[in-house]
């Protein structure tokens, strides 16, 4: 147990999943209240304050980075109302998809911790690109650094199907390089949200990427 969530917040999911609908919801708003948002917040906020201790980017506030837990349905084929988890991206931008940061995700199927940029734009892409290939040993030295590679395994992303002439040499040496998305990510237990130290896992998780993350923004 620790100071942020009761055994509620998981129980609350689990019963939702065959419930998920707006009367269900309705009857069990104050509890989701009382047990999944607010605490949730509080958490996200806590957080905030930790990393900014670590890094000056980031002058959000918890509301600003807080994913509603109503799912899209307008454009969607799943219809399910509710999402089955609470979830928070931390950057410069609050939920920005398009600025680097990292998400947090809590719920009965996994605790989450994934960092980066996943939605580059074209001219964004090109610029991270020229700045890795101006800077292969550096990019190699945050690549095999242990804190992060310990954490989170390799660097993720999808691989380009074409590499352009401009990048081919650099592509040779690090073929990395060619990725569509830079970012990394771990799933854990989802029982770790009771871990009386879920704060300081997450900063941790935070810290050990960051390096990562502010070469990538220098790249942006």
């Amino acid at each position: 147990m620790n100071n942020y969530f009761s055994p509620d917040f998981l129980k609350f999911f689990k019963e939702l999943a065959p419930n998920n609908n707006k009367d269900w919801f309705d009857a069990n708003r104050q509890r989701y209240f009382k047990s999944v948002k607010e605490p949730f917040e509080v958490f996200i906020n806590d957080l905030i304050i930790q990393m900014q201790k670590v890094d000056k980017e980031i002058k959000v506030g918890a509301k600003d980075c807080i994913h509603r837990i109503n799912n899209d349905i307008r454009f969607s084929k799943d219809k399910t109302i509710y999402k089955m988890h609470r979830s928070a991206s931390i950057s410069s931008g609050g939920k920005d998809k398009k600025a680097p940061g990292f998400y947090i995700e809590f719920g009965p199927e996994k605790t989450s911790f994934y960092g980066g940029a996943y939605f580059l734009e074209t001219d964004e892409l090109l610029k991270l690109r020229h700045h890795i290939a101006k800077n292969l040993k550096e990019f190699q030295k945050l690549v095999d650094d242990k804190k992060f590679s310990n954490t989170y395994g390799e660097l993720q992303g999808e691989d380009a199907v074409r590499v352009p002439k401009e990048f081919k040499t650099a592509a040779e040496k690090q073929p990395l390089i060619m990725r569509k998305q830079f970012y990394w990510g771990v799933d854990m237990k989802p029982s770790l949200v009771n871990d009386k130290d879920i704060l300081k896992i997450a900063i941790d998780h935070y810290k050990n990427a960051l390096p990562m993350l502010r070469f990538i923004r220098g790249g942006i």
